[in-house]
């Protein structure tokens, strides 16, 4: 009865998020209720907050479920013993606009996250959310910088932190031009152009290097 219970509390959860991305999708999350999530979802909105604190906290494990796929490839090149952090970057950013562009449900929760997620007061606590994971992104594409450094795949003289917040900042224009316009380009085919573009800029770029941090 115990095991049942969980199984229908988790189908329960399930059916929740499902309807929170159609209702995000479709109206955007500022317009959307929880009573709207619940119609879709045929249950209560005490179902909803049995849950979800909030929509801030159902857009976040919407998110959440984006990156457990990835996390293998994410921690084998913030590994100090991985011997190609760069080429487990690499893939993992591969995989990741690939996935984007083919994968539908993966495509429309980043659709809500760039262009459909308002920050108003109502979403405080999600921006605070997003601050913090961007700044834990940050933090551990500078490690992985740092092993490839390490590795010597990259200059010895990388500023790691600066290169991580433009790698950064490069993947999310990437990714919000081509959800805006995905007629711009072909995301799936030019994944590893794109991906190698960025790279080439961490290899070569003057302005990313610091003399003071020369490792040599």
């Amino acid at each position: 009865m115990v095991r049942r219970t969980k199984e229908e509390a988790q189908e329960t959860r399930s059916k929740i998020l499902e309807a929170a991305e159609q209702a995000f999708y479709e109206r955007g999350v500022a317009r959307t209720t929880l009573a709207d999530i619940a119609a879709l979802a045929g249950v209560t909105r005490g179902a909803i907050y049995w849950h979800f604190s909030n929509k801030a906290d159902l857009v976040q494990a919407m998110l959440d479920s984006l990156r457990e796929p990835l996390e293998e490839l994410a921690k084998a090149s913030e590994s100090q013993e991985e011997l190609d952090p760069l080429g487990c970057l690499r893939s993992l950013l591969v995989h990741l606009f690939r996935q984007v562009a083919t994968d539908p449900k993966t495509r429309r929760i980043n659709e809500i996250l760039f262009h459909k997620c308002e920050f108003t007061d109502e979403m405080c606590d999600l921006r605070r959310q997003r601050q913090m994971a961007s700044i834990d992104c940050n933090s551990r594409i500078e490690l992985t910088l740092s092993n490839a450094i390490h590795r010597e795949q990259l200059p010895s003289n990388l500023d790691a932190r600066r290169a991580a917040i433009a790698l950064h900042a490069y993947i999310d224009g990437i990714l919000g031009q081509w959800l805006l316009v995905p007629d711009c380009f072909e995301l799936y085919k030019q994944a590893e152009i794109w991906v190698d573009t960025c790279i080439d800029m961490l290899r070569l770029s003057p302005t990313l290097r610091s003399p003071e941090l020369n490792r040599a």
